[in-house]
């Protein structure tokens, strides 16, 4: 049986202008009431009646970010942070190559885990090793930044 593009789960392709536009509109409408608790009102089709779900802030957050992405017509996969990744999805995640990242495990930089002859990533420490690497990047633009007024000072 072939299932229609719209059936298939999202983490497999891009989403379609019809998915972009329905992510979109759900995102304003969180927006509106992401300061507090947000009552979401859907059809209950097996009732046919409406079930009313209270969103909190952090989960409305969550998925105005999801919402954000696939929006943007990106395709987007969720990654438990207690999932143990292959080396191959760490490298995907982090979008470098296997053979760079196995240089990171070896140099301790990521934390692992060996299973048989396979090395396992905890999702979370990888998201960890992620958030440092950025903080490091954004913390050398904003001295080369720094420098660069400073020379154009003494010009």
């Amino acid at each position: 049986m072939t299932m229609p593009a719209y059936a298939e789960g999202l983490g497999g392709r891009l989403p379609s202008d019809n998915e972009k536009a329905a992510a979109n509109q759900l995102r304003t409408i969180l927006a509106a009431h992401a300061a507090g608790d947000a009552k979401l009102r859907v059809l209950d089709e097996a009732t046919n009646r409406p079930a009313e779900i209270t969103l909190t802030p952090a989960l409305s957050n969550l998925l105005m970010e999801l919402l954000r992405h696939v929006g943007r017509g990106d395709a987007v996969t969720l990654v438990p942070v207690s999932k143990m990744l292959t080396t191959q999805q760490a490298a995907d995640i982090l979008n470098v190559s296997r053979p760079f990242l196995i240089g990171l495990l070896e140099r301790g930089e990521i934390a692992h885990t060996t299973v048989g002859r396979h090395r396992r990533i905890k999702a979370d420490d990888l998201f960890a090793f992620k958030k440092k690497r950025a903080a490091k990047r954004s913390d050398a633009l904003a001295e080369l930044a720094e420098l660069a007024e400073l020379d154009g000072d003494h010009l």
